[in-house]
């Protein structure tokens, strides 16, 4: 037979080992609400312990299933490759969506570089410093400076263009509100998670001072005015010890990511990639590749896949679906397809009959 997945119940084993009904279900999850403090802050290295303490409470709650798959989107992808690498026995495979699990230290030098040379071509748009908000900025930042930012640029085209064209900043080039949306968004984790970075990590991570930036009217100029920031050792040396995903895999890892992902570069996943290839791990990793703009702008369909891969890998198993997980035929069309690309034949079958 093969895994199944419907709603409410969770995945089940051939033998109906581990069925976790609705209602238990949302009782555990009121409980992780008190337990936990997940806010969206850096706290990578807690996040992971909490996972496993999370699980163990689960066993001791419900019961002991054979398989215990970790799915994290974001942040919360770098969270899964951690814990799947450093935990395996414990996760016996992970799926990690859009998360920046090639290079956490580059990642922190995307925000901190855009906002670099945003404010190289709108000066004084936002207050402060690129490694420094001030608060009222922050408290702010929702009603008040991001309509700054969508004024300055759309009155300079020519610079929100060089601007783009600086960073190699994504957009969906069949539509143009994209571009004021990667221009907010990388601004806006620029704003809203930079203190607290440097709170979390002892220091400031962000250093430019040998950065050469190309792709403006005049880039001699860029180069020389740019503002040019040293980062704090002792935050490099954190990330490095607890921020870093080190490829090294027991059990399998599938990531999922959009191609043009504003926030999250794709560039993650051919770094991350390399990374299983220098450990040995590379029968372990696979990525599957989502051609469309957006930061974790998945279809329903296109994570079910990829979970099934993962389920697969794990287990040799095929994943039978409820069709009330796809309700349109549509998506349950498109479902199959891309589960054949990927060598799998999951089967959809009506909800009563798993």
């Amino acid at each position: 037979m093969g895994s199944r997945l419907h709603p409410g119940e969770g995945i089940l084993d051939d033998r109906g080992a581990f069925r976790t009904h609705l209602q238990p279900l949302r009782r555990f999850q009121k409980y992780i609400r008190r337990r936990f403090s997940l806010q969206a802050e850096f706290r990578r290295l807690d996040a992971v312990h909490d996972l496993i303490e999370l699980v163990n409470l689960f066993f001791d709650e419900y019961a002991d299933p054979n398989h215990v798959y970790l799915v994290g989107a974001s942040e919360g992808g770098l969270i899964t490759a951690l814990a799947v690498e450093t935990y395996p026995h414990t996760f016996h495979g992970g799926l990690a969506g859009c998360g920046p699990v090639g290079n956490f230290r580059r990642q922190l030098n995307h925000f901190g570089d855009f906002r670099v040379v945003f404010d190289y071509f709108f000066p004084e748009v936002i207050p402060g410093s690129p490694v420094d908000i001030p608060e009222e900025v922050i408290d702010e930042w929702d009603l008040v400076y991001e309509q700054k930012v969508k004024d300055a640029i759309r009155a300079a085209p020519h610079a929100t263009e060089q601007l783009l064209r600086v960073t190699c900043a994504p957009t969906d080039p069949w539509d143009a509100a994209s571009i004021e949306e990667t221009i907010l968004g990388a601004l806006r984790y620029n704003v809203l998670a930079t203190n607290n970075a440097v709170d979390k990590l002892g220091g400031q991570p962000f250093d430019n001072r040998k950065r050469i930036y190309i792709g403006s009217k005049d880039d001699f100029r860029l180069n020389r005015q740019i503002q040019r920031v040293r980062a704090d050792e002792a935050a490099l040396d954190e990330i490095a010890s607890n921020y870093e995903t080190s490829g090294c895999l027991v059990s399998p890892l599938v990531t999922i990511h959009t191609t043009r992902d504003e926030i999250v570069p794709y560039w993650h996943e051919p770094f991350y990639r390399w990374r299983v290839f220098t450990c040995g791990s590379g029968l372990l990793h696979t990525n599957i590749p989502v051609f469309r703009y957006g930061h974790c702008n998945f279809r329903v369909y296109e994570v079910l896949v990829a979970f099934a891969f993962l389920v697969f890998q794990v287990t040799a198993q095929e994943l039978i679906v409820a069709d009330s997980v796809l309700p349109d035929a549509e998506s349950q069309s498109e479902f199959l397809r891309l589960a054949r690309e990927q060598g799998l034949q999951p089967k959809i079958v009506p909800r009563s009959a798993l």
